[in-house]
């Protein structure tokens, strides 16, 4: 069996394949489709600091290549994720990796604090880049100076490993990976969707009703996979991939390209044990080509 564990930090996964934030809602809801204990970890849906309703529906739309979406962090808040959702990911042996996002930096600031007395939470992902919030969001991940201030605040409450979530919808993402690990990031995470929009054209208005919403799925892999590649060769920071990846193939080039680790996200809508299939074909492949761990295919790019 080859060694297909990573560490980002303090973070030790069993596997690269973890399951993206906003796709895989708290895991509960997977159980009987999927092996969770197969993964390499958990990003939970977004947690802030009260229940957030979202945005009005439509809030997702389907297209040829990817989906749009507008949820608006929908999502129980942080007391009820700890009370209702949290015990039944305690018991997983995966690492649980709590998406944490918030419309000002002190909310932010007071879900890890609520969330660090858990020892079942192994890390977090900062949301800053949702693209579907009228606060928050895109702001702390288009800003050097924000993205460094925040990521410092947090990093300064807790001793568990921070992934900073960034978004695409920026000329130069790696300036932005560079301000997170200078405040302190164990590791960034991209990429978060792309600015989208559809129209009906019977009814002349947009599908989604904030009119430009998340775009996701195969079409934006070639995206992603440029912004994890500016970011490696940039900044000494570990990435984990995120977008389009639907399967082992499309792991294998983030691995490649430079990334520790994937996300799995829009694959999830189809076959909720991608993830699962995922971890499977990569032990076969580093069988079938002699290769002892995964760190010999990570960031084996020939230039």
């Amino acid at each position: 069996m080859a060694d297909l564990s990573v560490s980002i930090g303090k973070l030790k996964l069993k596997n690269p394949v973890l399951v993206a934030s906003g796709t895989f809602g708290y895991g509960q809801e997977s159980r009987a489709l999927t092996d969770l204990n197969a993964l390499g970890g958990i990003v939970t849906k977004s947690v802030t600091l009260k229940r957030r309703d979202g945005n009005p529906p439509p809030r997702i739309f389907e297209l040829p290549a990817g989906m749009l979406n507008s949820i608006g962090l929908a999502n129980v808040g942080v007391d009820t994720f700890i009370s209702e959702k949290l015990p039944f990911l305690s018991e997983l042996s995966t690492a649980i990796i709590a998406n944490v996002a918030g419309s000002t930096p002190e909310e932010y600031l007071q879900v890890i604090e609520k969330l660090d007395e858990h020892d079942s939470i192994s890390a977090y992902e900062l949301n800053f880049s949702c693209p579907n919030v009228k606060q928050g969001g895109l702001a702390f991940s288009q800003d050097p100076k924000v993205t460094q201030q925040v990521t410092r605040m947090l990093r300064d409450i807790t001793e568990k490993p921070l992934i900073a979530k960034l978004t695409p919808n920026i000329t130069r993402v790696s300036e932005i990976a560079q301000a997170a690990k200078d405040g302190g990031a164990d590791a960034v995470s991209l990429i978060n969707t792309l600015v989208g929009m559809a129209v009906n054209t019977q009814t002349r208005k947009p599908q989604v009703h904030t009119v430009t919403a998340g775009y996701s799925g195969p079409a934006v892999k070639p995206v992603a996979l440029a912004k994890v590649f500016e970011v490696v060769q940039n900044v000494d920071i570990p990435v984990v991939g995120i977008g389009g990846i639907m399967n082992l193939n499309d792991a294998l080039e983030f691995f490649i390209t430079g990334a520790c680790a994937v996300q799995v996200g829009t694959a999830n809508f189809i076959d909720p044990s991608t993830g699962e299939k995922m971890v499977g074909g990569l032990n076969d492949y580093c069988n079938g080509n002699g290769i002892d761990a995964i760190s010999e295919i990570v960031g084996s790019l020939k230039l």
